[in-house]
């Protein structure tokens, strides 16, 4: 079933509610991108424990994944989508309410159920659409992550406008993901046909974990995806560290990453249905390895004794430099999010909604680790792009994992071509 096949038209408004809803819950999801700084002030937090506050969400949004998706093959999207959104609604509230650390620490494990809805809104998007549009029509959808963006310039200008109270904002987020969920139940629609009525226990989908592409599949959402939202959490503190800019130019220039991060993602689904999940993927990896090595260098003053003395010399990237690379990264990692996703249509459309549980699992738990390891890192070394240089590990680890994974694969490919180009010469 497709929008023009369709007189209603159900499957663009399937598309454009989800996206509008994912957007929501996203921005809601990083909350504590903008919200943690002064939190952390106001609390005396280490690097590490801010690192801890931020990713809290991440972890319960990942480890929702896998059960939402099953949920969705079971009972459809809809119903799902809409419970996931007013269940989140009354701990994002709670949280103007928190004083404690550890009752931040517990309203944020809530308030990262939103991010469970993108194992929700894939699978439900994906099945209104035929099989050469579907990646589009899931970087469509996945381009909710630049909700991301849209905290990093509500949140500061909220706070501003409150006189510097952050308390404003899990305020105003709780009503609009309220209302988000109305809008969402009176746009979008329902098919039956679309519920996988064999559904699997819980257990038996994770045996899909012994297929060895679903693991490699978990390996480039980790890095893509997990890398994605630790640096959209961690950068606006960055800037504000390494650069002394007050949190509003902060989030702007943080949002040069999250933007097309999350924005591009259509685009990606739009390349890997062109060129194929595997080309764009090696491709995105590439890309980032560069950047990463760029950005993993620290500001450095050395010192050389040359003829006529002792010379200062001094390496920083500056902060123009520093954007438009995290610019690059951003681009790079929208369409590296849609490719991963093109995989799993590709080969598991049966099962697309558990899957993908499991490979955002695998991505969220990425995004919930990094931010973490970047505050012990920088309680550690002191070193800020001490962050980058551990993804810029990561980054190395998948391009060599992927390289020999693929490699039999491609080998037989090129061999099947190969002989069809012979028999057609014959």
């Amino acid at each position: 079933m497709t929008a023009a096949t369709t007189p209603s038209g159900r499957p663009m408004r399937v598309l454009i509610s989800s996206t509008f809803a994912f957007t929501i819950c996203f921005a809601v999801w990083m909350i504590f991108a903008v919200l943690g700084i002064p939190i952390k002030a106001q609390l005396g937090l280490s690097e590490t424990q801010f690192g801890l506050l931020a990713a809290m969400p991440v972890l319960t949004g990942s480890l929702v994944r896998v059960p939402l998706g099953i949920w969705t093959d079971r009972y459809g999207g809809r119903p799902v989508f809409f419970i996931l959104m007013l269940l989140a609604v009354v701990p994002i509230w709670l949280l103007s309410y928190a004083t404690e650390y550890w009752q931040f620490l517990v309203l944020a494990l809530f308030v990262g159920l939103t991010g469970g809805s993108f194992s929700v809104g894939t699978p439900y998007v994906a099945r209104w659409f035929p099989r050469n549009k579907q990646g589009l029509a899931m970087g469509v959808f996945g381009a909710g992550n630049s909700g991301s963006a849209i905290t990093k310039f509500v949140a500061p200008a909220l706070i501003a406008a409150a006189g510097g109270a952050w308390v404003i904002v899990p305020q105003v987020y709780a009503v609009a993901l309220l209302v988000t969920a109305v809008l969402f139940w009176m746009f979008s629609a329902s098919d039956p046909a679309h519920r996988v009525t064999r559904g699997a226990s819980l257990s038996a989908q994770f045996a899909m974990l012994r297929d060895p592409r679903v693991w490699r599949y978990c390996q480039y959402y980790s890095v893509v995806f997990g890398g994605y939202v630790a640096l959209a959490l961690w950068m606006t503190k960055y800037y504000i560290g390494e650069y002394g800019f007050d949190m509003k130019l902060a989030a702007l220039l943080a949002a040069c990453f999250s933007l097309p991060g999350g924005v591009l993602r259509a685009l990606g689904g739009w390349i890997s249905d062109r060129y194929g999940a595997y080309k764009t993927t090696w491709w995105v990896m590439w890309v980032c390895w560069v950047a990463f090595f760029l950005l993993s260098y620290p500001q450095t003053q050395f010192t050389v004794m040359t003829a006529n003395g002792a010379r200062q010399f001094g390496i920083a990237l500056g902060p123009v430099t520093f954007t438009v690379l995290l610019f690059i990264v951003g681009i790079a990692m929208a369409i590296g999010k849609a490719s991963v996703f093109k995989f799993i249509s590709d080969e598991f459309g049966e099962n697309i909604g558990a899957v993908s549980g499991i490979v955002g699992l695998a991505g969220g738990m990425g995004g919930f680790i990094l931010p973490i390891l970047f505050g012990v890192l920088l309680d550690l070394t002191g070193v800020r792009s001490s962050a980058f240089m551990l993804l810029y590990g990561t980054v190395c680890v998948s391009l060599i994992f992927m390289h020999f994974s693929f490699r039999p694969e491609s080998t037989a490919l090129g061999q099947a071509q190969a002989a069809s180009a012979g028999k057609q010469a014959a």
